[in-house]
């Protein structure tokens, strides 16, 4: 049963695209040649913040104003999208934004969020850490704490999966990053209210394969590491709310190595000239590692974001492996 109904994904939608403009759907010729698939890629990082996170915020900031009354401000923790998409969304809502984020963080994440007007503070040595202190500075400073996963986040991130399935008819599957999982939620909740049967598919990095162990035992597994550049996916203690959806909604889940991913990293930029993060990247490394099964097959990867620092982009360009 989906989440929501056809009808209350569209209205958030349609609220969304207020602010966001529907992202590009395209399948590009030498992809398809340096893969030998026939891959359609979602391009979420053509949204203003350059990732898919920007469309949760958004609507869980009217549901805050709306439903609660909430006036004073809010608190989350990120790796950066989240808390971009929270920092904007505040700054439209008239509400403040604090956001912890762990030591040693993108730079140039921290700075966009600061752009937006968040107060960034850094705390911990990973997501979790930087969760759990989020939740302790809110209840001493009075601030509502907006969790990873939460129905209306899913909502307004849904949107972009039924941009993609209004431009792509009859999906076979698709593969979707896994960090905190709104993203996947969202598709399998829009799949679910089309009463479609695309295969949806969740793609970690095996250094932060939380999810994957969880999928495979049936239940929560927590991790003791998240070892991956790629800080999007970088979870060690999956969501259990999300958990549930994913467990019955999707069709698998696999994981890539962080070689894997530079490496589809540079094929993004070689083959359609855009940007990927690490995040954003590892739905193409699963279908390349998937291949054989995706022969034949309409294929759908989300390109969830581009937000990652210069120099560590520059020398995944130029082959270095750390």
């Amino acid at each position: 049963m989906s989440l929501f109904t056809e009808k209350e994904l569209r209205e958030a939608a349609s609220y969304v695209h207020q602010y966001v403009a529907s992202t590009p759907t395209i399948r590009w010729p030498l992809l398809d040649r340096a893969t030998g698939l026939s891959l359609y890629v979602k391009h979420e990082n053509h949204t203003r913040l350059g990732a898919f996170k920007i469309r949760g915020g958004l609507t869980f900031c009217r549901y805050l104003k709306n439903s609660i009354g909430v006036s004073r401000g809010i608190i989350s923790a990120t790796r950066g999208n989240h808390g971009q998409s929270l920092a904007h969304a505040a700054s439209q809502s008239g509400l403040s934004a604090t956001i912890i984020v762990p030591r040693g963080n993108s730079v140039e994440k921290n700075a966009a969020m600061r752009a937006w007007g968040a107060e960034v503070i850094e705390h911990g040595d990973d997501f979790q850490d930087a969760a759990e202190y989020a939740g302790q500075y809110a209840a001493a400073e009075d601030l509502v704490m907006v969790p990873p996963f939460h129905p209306e986040l899913v909502r307004g991130v849904a949107s972009y999966g039924l941009e993609l399935f209004d431009a792509v008819r009859k999906l076979d599957r698709i593969y979707v990053p896994i960090g905190m999982g709104s993203g996947i939620c969202s598709l399998i909740t829009v799949r679910d209210a089309l009463g479609l049967d695309t295969d949806i598919i969740g793609v970690v990095a095996t250094g932060a394969d939380a999810v994957l162990q969880s999928f495979r035992a049936g239940k929560v597994i927590t991790t003791p590491t998240a070892n991956t550049f790629a800080d999007g996916v970088a979870c060690r203690s999956p969501d259990p709310a999300a958990f549930a959806i994913i467990k019955d909604g999707a069709s698998d889940i696999v994981a890539v190595s962080d070689d894997q991913i530079r490496d589809a990293m540079r094929l993004y930029f070689s083959s359609c000239h855009t940007l990927a993060e690490g995040a954003g990247a590892v739905s193409l490394a699963a279908a390349i590692a998937d291949h054989e099964r995706n022969i034949g097959k309409k294929t759908a990867v989300i390109l969830s974001g581009s937000n990652i620092d210069r120099t560590d982009y520059a020398r995944i360009l130029n082959g270095d492996t750390q």
